[in-house]
C-alpha cells in the first residue's frame, strides 16, 4: 500500500478526523464513542509516542530523551509513528487526537502525508470546567496539580488554538459544546459524523 515516499497509495480516500479540544474537555470518551458508531480507528498521538518509549527502540529512546529534557518531540517523529499505525490498522477512516499541537505539526502532517483532514471535530469547553473535572479525576495533591493543570491549558491556547483557527478559515472546524453531558455532547457527535455511517441495507 505504501509508495516509495511513504506516502499512501491506491485509491482508497483516506479520511482523517483531528479531534482538537483542552485537557479534561472529553475528547477520549467521545473517541470512543465515535469508533464504536462509525468504524472509524482512533490513534493518540500521546499514545503512540509512549508505545514507543515502551517498545525501548532506538527511536524511543530518543524520544524519551527529548522529553526528558523538555523538548518537544519533532513533528516528523510523531507522524510516521502516526503513518506507520495508520498503515498497519488497515481502516481508510483515523481520528486523530491531541494533534497537531501547533502549526508546525499541521502543516508537517499536510506536507508528508499529503493528507488533508476532512474535518476538525473541537471540544469546546470553558476553562473552569475542565479544571474541574481534571481535580475530580486527580484525586492527588490539589496544589501542584492546579499548577500543571493551568500550565497544560496555557501550552492549549498558545499553540493548538492557532491550529483550530487555520481550519475554521478553511471551514472545517466541527465546533462542539463540551459543556453537556456525555450523551449530549455524542448527540452532536453523531449528527457531525451521520455522513461517515457505515451503510445499512434495510
Amino acid at each position: 500500500l505504501q509508495d516509495v515516499n511513504g506516502s499512501f497509495s491506491g485509491d482508497k480516500k483516506i479520511i482523517v478526523v483531528f479531534v482538537l479540544g483542552g485537557p479534561g474537555s472529553g475528547k477520549g470518551t467521545q473517541c470512543a464513542k465515535i469508533v464504536e458508531n462509525f468504524g472509524f480507528t482512533h490513534l493518540s498521538a500521546g499514545d503512540l509516542l509512549r508505545a514507543e518509549i515502551k517498545s525501548g527502540s532506538e527511536n524511543g529512546t530518543m524520544i524519551s530523551n527529548m522529553i526528558k529534557e523538555g523538548k518537544i518531540v519533532p513533528a516528523e517523529v510523531t507522524i510516521k509513528l502516526l503513518q506507520k499505525a495508520m498503515l498497519e490498522g488497515g481502516n481508510d477512516k483515523f481520528l486523530i487526537d491531541g494533534f497537531p499541537r501547533n502549526e508546525e505539526n499541521r502543516a508537517a502532517f499536510e506536507d508528508l502525508t499529503k493528507i488533508e483532514p476532512e474535518f476538525i471535530l473541537y471540544f469546546d469547553c470553558p476553562e473552569e470546567e475542565m479544571e474541574r473535572r481534571l481535580l475530580s479525576r486527580n484525586q492527588g495533591r490539589v496544589d501542584d496539580n492546579i499548577e500543571t493543570i493551568r500550565k497544560r491549558f496555557r501550552v492549549f491556547v498558545e499553540s493548538s488554538l492557532p491550529v483550530v483557527e487555520y481550519y475554521e478559515l478553511k471551514g472545517k472546524v466541527r465546533k462542539v459544546d463540551a459543556l453537556k453531558p456525555i450523551d449530549e455532547v455524542f448527540e452532536t457527535v453523531k449528527a457531525i459524523f451521520a455522513p461517515f455511517h457505515t451503510k445499512v441495507s434495510f
